[in-house]
């Protein structure tokens, strides 16, 4: 039971480790749809 204990954290270890070197690798594009929103006159003080 020990060495099953230590195979799932030495599991887990792996792969927080490779998820945490993945996200910081891996290039996320930014969003490039172009977004036009009307805000009405009555919004802005004059």
């Amino acid at each position: 039971m020990n060495k099953f204990a230590g195979l799932v954290i030495a599991l887990v270890l792996v792969v927080v480790i490779g998820g945490g070197v993945f996200l910081a690798s891996f290039d996320i594009p930014p969003p490039t749809a172009k977004i036009e929103k009307v805000i009405p006159d009555e919004r802005f003080s004059r």
